[in-house]
């Protein structure tokens, strides 16, 4: 059994959650810092992880867009 929802990691630090939809994950910001990215679709979270990641990474100084499959 797979889980509908997943808390979204960066550096120990909440970045936010995916909630499963019919058409894959929805992301929803933990924190202000990762507002750009609140409401983006992703295949999985894995896929949402590795944006949020990528997110931080940049600096925050935009939101990757990675559409769902």
């Amino acid at each position: 059994m797979s889980s509908d929802t997943y808390i979204i990691e960066v550096s120990q630090q909440a970045a936010g959650i995916v909630v499963r939809n019919p058409d894959g994950y929805r992301f929803f910001a933990a924190t202000h810092r990762f507002n750009p990215m609140e409401g983006q679709l992703f295949a999985n979270a894995r896929e949402a992880e590795r944006a949020a990641f990528l997110f931080a990474s940049q600096g925050f100084l935009t939101a990757p867009v990675i559409a769902a499959a």
